[in-house]
């Protein structure tokens, strides 16, 4: 092989090579791109129903008489008798008599005074004959106006005076005679006795401690914000009556067992607490002890602390959503009818638990996401899914929760 051989065939296979690879490359067929879809996310979805929701307000406190009593005596004697009511925890009667003291002295006081009104009687009967006789043996011998001291008329007026003070004497040894006696002042329950059979009191000894059982009142503290859906206007005078006042439910834990107990707001105090910056309702809770109506009902205890429920205002074209569907605090997700997101403000008039209320922002049947999404840009595609597992208001029957 010569030189010139040994060149050129490499060069040649080289072309060849290049050739070929030039062939394939034009006569192959070409390869369509193939676009590749992005896969939606599935989300859960819920459709707007507007709803006319109970507002109800939610606190707490204690169960206190309506009131609160010392009893003190207003005369002094020794306790002879006292009631078998008269125990921690007895409960009486209006007008009832929880201690007796000795009367002896008194009844004795009373005998005296009758007699001294007896004696005062008959002194101004005497002076007032006494006056006639005169004023006939003037007309008898004299003629024009009779004078006083003719007439005795100032021996009458102090047979008269001396009579009037004798009855005087005789009501207040009457009085003093009733003041042994110590009556209930109302329907109430004994809460400590300070006295017992044998013992001396005098006038202003403190006896018993007492309160009213007829009806108890809760003192619960709520925030200005709650007044919106309460009926219970700040600058009401007077207290309101059960049929048109708002409802209270209150409940504990008691005997073991969870207790409920009707009543209604009163009133509300006039004042805002300095320190908490809350404001007090007033609620009442009428024959908490079942003394009038016999009831089987567990009573409401002074002293209990309870959790108040108070329902409030009705409030129409209310969305109920879970809170965790809201966004940047006041927006949600809307799902067009191409399933696409996009961002929507939206009013929100409470917050609580789970559950946010909103009003405006929201037409009845658009769909709403509730699955949490992290990152979302208006007019992702989405798959929805419709959530039967999140009930309206008209579904569950409840109303919106406000915290105080």
């Amino acid at each position: 092989m010569t030189r010139k051989t040994k060149i050129l065939l490499p060069v040649g296979i080289l072309l060849l090579s290049i050739i070929a690879a030039l062939t394939i490359a034009l006569t192959r067929p070409e390869v369509q791109p193939q676009p590749v879809e992005i896969p939606r996310k599935l989300v859960r979805v819920m459709t707007v129903e507007k709803q006319t929701v109970g507002m109800t307000v939610r606190s707490q406190g204690n169960v206190v008489p309506r009131t609160e009593s010392m009893l003190v005596a207003e005369a002094a004697g020794r306790v002879i008798t006292v009631s078998p009511a008269f125990v921690a925890g007895g409960f009486f009667e209006a007008g009832e008599v929880l201690i007796t003291l000795d009367p002896s002295d008194y009844e004795l006081a009373l005998t005296q005074a009758k007699s001294q009104v007896a004696q005062a009687e008959l002194a101004y009967q005497i002076e007032e004959q006494q006056g006639r006789i005169a004023r006939d043996e003037w007309r008898r011998l004299n003629q024009g106006e009779i004078p006083p001291l003719v007439a005795r008329e100032p021996q009458l007026n102090q047979a008269r005076a001396n009579l009037e003070a004798a009855r005087a004497n005789l009501r207040k040894a009457e009085l003093n005679l009733e003041r042994t006696r110590i009556r209930a002042p109302f329907v109430g329950r004994l809460r400590s006795k300070n006295v017992d059979v044998g013992q001396y009191v005098a006038p202003g000894s403190p006896l018993a401690m007492v309160y009213a059982v007829d009806y108890v009142e809760v003192r619960l503290p709520v925030s200005d914000d709650a007044l919106a859906y309460i009926d219970m206007p700040f600058n009401f005078r007077g207290e309101r009556n059960r049929e048109s006042a708002p409802k209270v439910i209150l409940r504990a834990r008691f005997a073991g067992q969870d207790q409920s107990w009707e009543g209604y707001l009163s009133r509300i105090e006039g004042e805002i607490d300095p320190q908490s910056r809350m404001i007090y309702l007033v609620a009442r809770v009428e024959d908490p002890y079942g003394q009038r109506r016999k009831m089987q009902q567990v009573p409401l205890t002074v002293g209990l602390f309870v959790e108040a429920e108070i329902f409030g205002r009705q409030v129409s074209d209310v969305v109920e959503i879970p809170r965790a569907a809201l966004r940047n605090g006041s927006q949600v997700l809307v799902v067009d009818n191409q399933e696409r997101l996009y961002h929507r403000e939206v009013e929100v008039i409470r917050e609580e638990g789970d559950i946010a209320y909103l009003r405006g922002g929201l037409q009845a049947g658009e769909k709403i996401c509730i699955s949490p999404l992290a990152a979302v840009v208006d007019g992702m595609p989405v798959t929805i899914v419709l959530d039967d597992s999140t009930p309206s208001v008209s579904q569950s029957g409840s109303a919106g929760e406000v915290q105080p």
